[in-house]
């Protein structure tokens, strides 16, 4: 009985985090994930791992701040439940790979704000954009409310729903890399789905 009360709670927390996010600012939707070519369905489930990378991609998210031009890649991921029950995502791990198969993890969303310091985060793998971007000392582009706020946050999704957020990564971002997915369950039995990998460049 009370394996069955905590599901219950993740449940609900989950229902209240995808309704309340941004309740009190703009809204954010990206859609479904079968909009966006860089996508895979395993199982019924079909997953969209898009980076953003530039002013026009981010202004909708971020607003005018670009965390790629600070060396933080965010990458949104879009997931939807085409089965007849309802998915465990607390425990879902999303990776980028390299063209070089080399895995990064993602940085938690509150941690973010944290890379900067006084001097641009290393980043890994290829090159940022040319030109960089010129602040003032005290302030931190990366200390906004939408680096939390856009955050990957759902916990369980309910069969026929979609739930969408944004993972980031320290790193630039090149051809060939993807997006390694795994960790979801199916909720009632906790059986693992198949991995995902999500190439983020389309041929």
């Amino acid at each position: 009985m009370p394996f069955v009360f905590k599901r219950l709670g993740l449940f609900l927390m989950s229902i209240a985090a995808l309704a309340g996010a941004d309740k009190d600012k703009g809204a954010f939707d990206p859609g479904r994930a079968a909009a966006y070519p860089t996508r895979q369905t395993v199982g019924n489930v079909t997953i969209a791992a898009v980076p953003f990378q530039t002013d026009e991609q981010a202004r909708p998210a971020f607003g005018k701040a670009n965390p790629y031009k600070y060396g933080v890649l965010p990458v949104l991921i879009i997931v939807e439940n085409d089965t007849n029950q309802t998915l465990n995502l607390e425990f879902m791990k999303v990776e980028f790979v390299g063209p070089d198969r080399t895995h990064l993890e993602s940085i938690p969303a509150q941690e973010v704000r944290y890379l900067r310091g006084p001097n641009k985060p290393k980043v890994y793998g290829g090159p940022l954009p040319t030109g960089g971007a010129k602040i003032g000392r005290n302030k931190n582009p990366l200390n906004t409310w939408e680096i939390e706020g856009r955050a990957f946050s759902a916990r369980m999704l309910p069969a026929g729903q979609r739930a969408s957020g944004f993972f980031y990564f320290q790193t630039g971002m090149r051809s060939n890399s993807q997006i390694y997915l795994t960790g979801i369950r199916e909720a009632l039995t906790g059986k693992e789905l198949f991995y995902f990998e999500i190439p983020l460049d389309v041929k």
